[in-house]
């Protein structure tokens, strides 16, 4: 099933922020994740957004709403759990 990808406006800051070699590898990795969720994705427990996405030592969390996949940050996998 192929999803379409909703960026939330922070999402975009976190990604732009990021060396350009992690950018791309997150690019790849988001892209292939609107195809059929692929890649290392799991739901979180008693955390929102519900779902994250793992590349390499980065973390895009999003959301699916239908067929629709809002992500809403990436971040580095030591701030991204942090309030």
């Amino acid at each position: 099933m192929k999803y379409d990808l909703r960026f939330k406006p922070r999402s975009l800051k976190d990604l732009k922020r990021l060396p350009a070699k992690h950018q791309q590898r997150i690019i790849e990795g988001i892209e292939r994740l609107s195809k059929d969720l692929a890649g290392d994705v799991r739901k979180l427990t008693r955390f929102s957004p519900e779902y994250r996405l793992r590349v390499g030592n980065y973390r895009v969390l999003f959301e699916i709403q239908g067929s629709a996949i809002t992500i809403y940050r990436i971040r580095h996998r030591r701030d991204v759990y942090r309030k």
